[in-house]
């Protein structure tokens, strides 16, 4: 595909964070976001739970509905939503013909789009075409110079759970990370913030305060569970009685989030209770605590932070029906996998150590050695293949549960194996 390669063309110049470039690619565009309303969502974890819940309900409400998320998992089309479905190819095909030409005009005279810029622009183009009447928006990474903050104050914006992550380019603690989260925080649209560290929720109120914006705290919010399973969590919510495909106590602050976002659009868009119900049931965030396969049973998961596989852990020790689990890792050698196997001590019998389709994969052998300090059984696989074999087989004769995580990356490889 002749745009893909193009857009990956990109890549080299990397990832640099400021909005000159940005704001002067969309300048030359015709600033096609200042046409779109938007939903902005900011934070370390939960991010594409809270996306994928609010514009499922949006668009089971009847509403052209974007949604642009990052990274794909399969296909890089799944990054550009319209109500709920990835953009088709000949729509990515003309957009990029028809805009890459002003990238290279802009390199000719100094100025390095870089790809998610690039993407970012792309996003805004498709979505203005398609007259959508609200886009649900994802931040790339922390918030006050990510390139989608060049929106002006959209209907809500979304703050999720913050953790130490894009340490080298947000900040070394973990108050310098929420600033930066902080940043799409606009005067006057509502914040919306789920539960938080205390010094985190500081460093919020304090902005909220300063910009003096109205802040809407997730524990406000309140339900109460029906049910809980390894496939879903029932729970009730003013009257309502909502089934949630996401798995983990972790996804229950993301539900919560969601439905205090979307009380807030509801006083800008006709959304009723069937349409929340409806939503929240076809909700989609594949490779977030995902069952893939049935036997095995299998979870993907795309944990690659310290928070994230906290979240993983949780949920297999709260779910896991099984009396014997195995685990499929890969991380990326700048992730913090030292801690993020030390957290997982415990929870699975044997794991299987692969690399990630990345060149920043960390070596199955160094995060071998790294697991064989907290777990009795560790073997190190040269291909993701080989691992999903041998553990499949294992799984099925021991009537185990076998978990998939450690990278997006490594989920982005394995779920086709098992969804068709």
């Amino acid at each position: 595909m002749i745009a893909l390669e193009k857009i990956h063309s990109l890549d080299k110049f990397g990832s640099r964070p400021g909005l000159e470039r940005i704001k002067r690619f969309l300048d030359i565009l015709g600033n096609p976001q200042d046409d779109l309303k938007f939903v902005h969502v900011a934070g370390t974890n939960g991010k594409g739970s809270v996306c994928a819940i609010v514009s499922s309900v949006l668009t089971e409400a009847g509403y052209k509905t974007g949604l642009f998320i990052s990274p794909f998992i399969v296909d890089f089309r799944e990054r550009i939503q319209i109500n709920g479905e990835m953009i088709s190819e000949k729509t990515l095909n003309d957009a990029v013909e028809k805009t890459f030409p002003i990238v290279e005009k802009l390199r000719d005279e100094g100025c390095i789009i870089t790809e998610f810029e690039y993407v970012m622009a792309l996003e805004f183009y498709i979505h203005k075409n398609a007259g959508c009447d609200v886009v649900v928006l994802e931040t790339g990474m922390g918030g006050l110079l990510d390139c989608t903050n060049v929106i002006k104050p959209p209907l809500c914006t979304v703050i999720t759970k913050i953790g130490l992550d894009h340490t080298a380019v947000l900040g070394d603690t973990i108050e310098e990370i929420a600033l930066q989260k902080c940043g799409i925080i606009k005067n006057p649209s509502p914040a919306v913030v789920s539960a938080q560290r205390a010094e985190v929720m500081a460093v919020i109120e304090k902005d909220c305060k300063e910009k003096n914006v109205e802040l809407i705290k997730s524990e406000k919010t309140e339900i109460e569970i029906k049910s809980e399973s390894i496939s879903n969590t029932v729970f009730s919510y003013n009257g309502m009685d909502i089934s949630l495909p996401f798995v983990g106590v972790h996804q229950l602050e993301n539900a919560k989030t969601a439905l205090a976002c979307i009380e807030v659009i509801r006083e800008s868009f006709n959304i009723s209770d069937e349409n929340i119900i409806n939503g929240f049931k076809k909700a989609v965030n594949p490779a977030r605590f995902e069952l893939v396969s049935e036997n095995p049973l299998t979870i993907l998961d795309g944990a690659h932070n310290p928070d994230g596989i906290t979240a993983l852990k949780n949920a297999v020790e709260k779910y896991n029906p099984k009396s014997s689990s195995i685990l499929i890792l890969g991380m990326l050698a700048d992730k913090d996998s030292k801690s993020s196997v030390k957290i997982l001590k415990g929870v699975f019998d044997t794991v299987y150590t692969v690399p990630v389709d990345n060149p920043r994969t960390l070596s199955p052998q160094k995060l071998a050695e790294e697991c064989k300090k907290y777990f009795s059984e560790v073997m190190a696989f040269s291909d993701v293949k080989s691992a999903i074999a041998e553990a499949k087989a294992r799984a099925v004769n021991n009537d185990s549960l076998l978990v998939i995580a450690g990278s997006l990356y490594l989920a982005s490889e394995v779920r086709p194996y098992f969804i068709n």
